[in-house]
């Protein structure tokens, strides 16, 4: 390699410039004393960051640890040098009060690692729900060559002879302890059984979902996000992966050519035919706020509600993540896609290629599990938003409105797609388990059950809480479902329709906030409508004595995030960080540090 083209590669701002040795010494002397050379780390080959989210506190993407080893083979057979580095860990079922604040400083983290140290370019390990933006949006706000390897699905798990989801199984669990079906034991043994072996969800989950969303914007190799964890196929993407980044150094191509509007319309048509989880449009918001291109819930709506549903798998079908993946996983529902005009087939991906050249010999390989255009799980499966007096924007996941639920709810003659409720509120999910059951309430099925104080300044972070089960009295009478709505989130692997992800939330004075139990709420899915039937004069009356609640810190952190995020309808991004894009490219080589 000629020293001009050597010069062109950040690392050698580091590790090989003769017009500043005595930084370049300092520089290189410590990176040799593990056993590199500096005839390595001065030959002109890539230095390729490995952003390695795998830990004993994330099992989720614990395997990573050894997929590392396969992605630094790669990198070093393509002409690349690995250097791995930690990743605050993320782990959704293992972090309180919530993961979500561990979302964005990750994301700080990986911001301050791809731009201050000498890296030519990163390979994102994703996995656990919030691992995946987290990722994307480090990934996108320095715009250095970035490709993502997710750490893929758990093994299918099985309980007493029947298929059980990760996630899906607890709610489940849940309705048949509240239904005296089962006692605590086998609620454990449950649940557990829906985790046998390393890999995230098997569910079409968050993590699922993410891993799809970062395929289907082309930040992954084709077929990447489906490979169950255990699989030999995970380890060889691993290695094409370490390949393909080197290539990608060489070609200079970054986020900023790959993250275009039309790659995020991709990622919401595709949103709609997985069935993917209600945390995707804040996280896919919060990459396309980075990034720069504007994408905003309306969007969703617009380009993603009219996509029938295709994947057949929980908590929306009947299938785990192994089906899946043989059924043809990502690339067989984009090429499905693609044959009725709904993917944008010119957008560039990570192969160089682009998404239609990546897709358009794949196939559907089980039909049961993907299923054909012409015979979806279901029609108009995407998001709807809703507006009204209760807040600015929420989301609806329609691809789970169960039978049971739209006969109950949907289906007035004369006033069909909307119903109405009386509320019942609760401030947070502690308030709610205690009184959920309290015979005072007179909870029935004509009721709406409403939590607030949940989303990312109140709780803080915003909590997957909303999928709020029905009293036990209740269920034991069959009634599994009410409509539920709150400015939390709800997990990915749960199959309630709730209304959620409410902006602006209550902790900041939106709608929510002036609620009581007993007002009636009508939610009209055809006007895309929410609002409390209070009279003008009655909702003026609360908000002139509305006292926002006093939020109590626990940690510097908290406080830094409850004073910088946003609303959930805008991603839950810090604010203040989203006009620093393309960082490297703006403002080059940091300065020295002697």
């Amino acid at each position: 390699m000629t020293e001009q083209a050597k010069r062109g590669l950040r690392s050698a701002q580091w590790w090989d410039n003769p017009d500043n040795p005595g930084m370049t010494a300092l520089y290189l002397e410590r990176y040799l004393n593990f056993g590199l050379t500096r005839e390595e780390l001065q030959s002109g080959k890539p230095i390729v960051g490995i952003a390695q989210t795998g830990s004993d506190l994330s099992p989720c993407n614990r395997h990573h640890l050894d997929l590392a080893q396969r992605v630094r083979a790669g990198i070093r057979d393509a002409g690349g040098i690995p250097i791995e580095f930690p990743v605050h860990p993320i782990q959704e079922t293992g972090k309180r009060p919530t993961a979500a604040l561990d979302r964005n400083l990750a994301y700080l983290g990986l911001v301050e690692v791809l731009y201050g140290y000498p890296l030519d370019g990163v390979v994102l390990t994703t996995g656990c729900d919030k691992t995946t933006p987290a990722m994307l949006m480090g990934a996108a706000t320095v715009d250095l060559p970035a490709i993502v390897l997710s750490g893929g699905p758990m093994l299918d798990g099985y309980f007493e002879g029947e298929l059980v989801g990760s996630g899906t199984v607890v709610w489940e669990a849940r309705r048949r302890y509240a239904a005296g079906e089962i006692d605590y034991v086998t609620f454990m043994e449950m649940v557990a059984a829906a985790a046998p072996s390393p890999g995230h969800c098997n569910t079409m989950g968050t993590a699922s979902s993410m891993n799809a969303m970062a395929e289907a914007l082309g930040m992954s190799l084709p077929g990447c996000a489906a490979i169950p964890a255990p699989y030999r196929e995970r380890g060889q993407i691993a290695y094409a992966t370490g390949r393909r980044i080197v290539e990608m150094v060489r070609e200079d191509l970054r986020p900023s050519r790959i993250l275009t509007r039309a790659a995020f319309e991709n990622a919401i048509v595709c949103a709609s035919a997985i069935g993917a989880s209600t945390n995707c449009p804040p996280h896919v918001n919060a990459i396309a706020r980075h990034i720069g291109v504007e994408l905003n819930n309306d969007d969703w709506d617009r380009i993603g509600y009219e996509i029938p549903l295709l994947v057949n798998v929980m908590p929306a079908g009947a299938y785990l993540g192994e089906a899946y993946y043989r059924a043809g996983g990502l690339p067989a529902v984009v090429s499905e896609l693609m044959r009725h005009g709904k993917i944008r087939a010119s957008a560039l991906t990570v192969t160089g290629k682009t998404i239609g050249e990546n897709h358009r010999e794949a196939r559907i390989l089980d039909e049961d599990v993907i299923r054909p255009w012409e015979r979806p799980l279901k029609e108009n499966a995407g998001f709807a938003v809703l507006t009204g007096n209760l807040f600015d924007s929420a989301i609806m996941k329609t691809s789970v409105i169960s039978d049971d639920f739209r006969e109950r709810y949907l289906r007035r003659p004369g006033d069909e797609d909307a119903f109405e409720g009386r509320a019942i509120v609760f401030e947070g999910p502690e308030d709610y388990h205690h009184r959920i059951n309290d015979p005072v309430l007179a909870i029935d099925e004509g009721c709406l059950l409403v939590i607030r104080g949940s989303g990312p300044i109140g709780y803080p972070g915003s909590a997957e809480v909303v999928n709020m089960l029905p009293p036990d009295a209740l269920v034991r009478c069959g009634v599994c479902e009410l409509p539920c709505m709150g400015d939390g989130r709800q997990s990915g692997t749960s199959g309630s329709p709730s209304i959620l992800n409410a902006s602006p939330e209550s902790a900041v004075g939106g709608g929510l906030a002036l609620l009581q139990t007993g007002d009636r709420i009508r939610v009209d899915l055809k006007r895309r409508r929410a609002d409390m039937l209070v009279p003008e004069a009655e909702l003026a009356r609360r908000q002139a004595e509305l006292k926002l609640p006093e939020l109590v810190n626990q940690t510097p952190w908290q406080e830094i995030y409850r004073n910088h995020v946003g609303q959930l309808a805008e991603g839950a991004v810090l604010e203040s960080a989203v006009k620093y894009q393309r960082v490297a490219e703006r403002f080059g080589i940091p300065r020295d540090n002697h």
